[in-house]
């Protein structure tokens, strides 16, 4: 049985080899491709980001937030799913809306948050994932083949009881395995199908400004009340030490007249 199990490693790591050696054959395959033209396939999985910055009247930032959120949340332009969402009040009024979406809801999200909105910034930007996802299904299909003949061994009448629990405790290490390479493939799948939006809802520089301004006048008050404040704290602290500097002035010159009258 052990003759059997080292074989079956060996076969494993063959195979893994082989893959190896087959992965640099397939790049190379479909590099010519790659010169064709700008409508030849680049063999290129991209997951894009996009962050777009609007200014929006203040008033106007809860309503194109809460629509945009609707939208996101109804489906309005496909599948779409808000992953964070952030909304500050006061007088520098802003928010901020994160969701993944399909492809072609991207431009009329955008366009629903802004509404004719002068669009401040939009960054766009896309990391490739061809060779990782490439890497996930090798790993993937190496695992499947793996957990196949384990099961085979495992299936086998002659084992002995020491023999099934080192193959129960493969097996259960490359179920692990296997379910953690698809986890992983999934997400990078859902990252290429769909895209991040981020979506920056910031008042223009003038509302800024004014509000400043109010800001300042709205302390003037505040301000003048914490000078006076201050100057009567200050007073009752100097007030009983003048006292004292007087005392004892007085007792100078009390003194120095007594001499000069001896």
């Amino acid at each position: 049985m052990a003759l059997t199990l080292a074989a079956a490693a060996a076969c494993s790591k063959q195979t893994a080899h082989d893959e190896a050696a087959a992965a640099p054959a397939e790049s190379t395959a479909a590099a010519p491709g790659r010169t064709q033209g700008a409508a030849a396939d680049l063999g290129v999985k991209l997951a894009y980001e996009h962050e777009v910055d609007l200014k929006v009247e203040a008033a106007e930032i809860p309503k194109r937030l809460r629509a945009a959120q609707d939208a996101c949340n109804g489906g309005k332009f496909g599948p779409c799913a808000v992953l964070g969402l952030q909304q500050q009040g006061g007088d520098f009024p802003s928010a901020r809306l994160q969701v993944r979406v399909v492809p072609a809801g991207v431009d009329p999200l955008i366009a629903l948050a802004g509404k004719g909105d002068e669009i401040a910034s939009r960054n766009t930007h896309a990391e490739d994932l061809a060779v990782v996802m490439r890497d996930n299904g090798l790993l993937q299909d190496r695992l499947r083949r793996e957990h196949e003949r384990l099961l085979e061994f495992q299936a086998r009448r002659d084992l002995k009881i020491q023999d099934m629990m080192i193959l129960s405790t493969q097996i259960a290490q490359i179920e692990a395995q296997l379910q953690g390479a698809q986890q992983e493939g999934a997400q990078h799948q859902r990252r290429v199908d769909t895209q991040l939006l981020t979506l920056s809802f910031n008042a223009p520089q003038s509302q800024a400004n004014r509000s400043e301004i109010g800001q300042a006048l709205g302390d003037f008050g505040s301000i003048v009340t914490g000078v006076i404040a201050w100057l009567i704290r200050a007073f009752a602290v100097l007030l009983p030490l003048g006292v004292v500097v007087l005392a004892g002035l007085w007792l100078v010159r009390l003194l120095r007249r007594r001499r000069k009258a001896g």
